[in-house]
């Protein structure tokens, strides 16, 4: 196989052809290093390798790109890379983040969790549950809510103060009763504070 073309495109890739037909398009950088040369004969293997070190470099690039905004969980950047990605690369490129020691899933949780209960407002439970789906361990989740010095009853107040100011309206009262509950508050905790509004009245 010759190759007869790499031509640049958008976003640091270049378009390899091989015997006049485009092939695919592959990391520019990887094409330079590997010397893919218009004039070069390749075998199948070659051709193969420098895809897996495109596929590679892609996904680490992505990686510190994804983590140069905000924190993710392991499996949050895994899923996230793996859209322009294949799955083998995207979890080489999250496992040396981790050896870099930009992903760690305990971090997270925590950093993470704080936002959840304090400016989220959800409760414990609802928290465990949205850290969970970010694909943290169940059982370290509620370690990491356990640990966190945090009232309900204070949540619940602050989502009843936020967005339910006529909290005595029923409909409104129906409507905010509804929210707390996806947040994960329990019916116990909800109705305790809302007897401190109507006694406000």
């Amino acid at each position: 196989m010759l190759i007869t073309a790499v031509e640049p495109r958008r976003k640091a890739m270049c378009a390899l052809y091989i015997d006049g037909e485009y092939v695919m398009n592959l990391d520019a950088r990887t094409v330079i290093e590997n010397r893919f040369d218009v004039g070069r004969e390749i075998d199948d293997e070659e051709l193969h390798e420098i895809i897996r070190l495109s596929n590679e470099r892609r996904a680490k690039e992505k990686a510190l790109w994804l983590i140069s905004y905000r924190d993710h969980s392991k499996k949050e950047l895994t899923d996230k890379i793996k859209r322009t990605c294949d799955e083998e690369s995207a979890e080489k490129a999250v496992e040396r983040m981790e050896e870099l020691g930009l992903v760690n899933d305990e971090n997270f949780a925590r950093r993470y969790a704080e936002q959840l209960l304090f400016s989220k407002h959800n409760a414990p439970r609802g928290a465990v549950r949205q850290l969970v789906q970010k694909g943290i361990d169940r059982e370290l989740a509620e370690e990491i809510i356990e640990e966190i010095d945090f009232d309900p009853c204070d949540g619940i107040r602050a989502v009843i103060d936020r967005k339910y100011k006529n909290i005595n309206d029923e409909k409104i009262r129906r409507r905010a009763v509804a929210a707390l509950q996806r947040l994960g508050y329990g019916w116990d905790d909800i109705k305790t504070v809302l007897r401190e509004y109507t006694e406000e009245d």
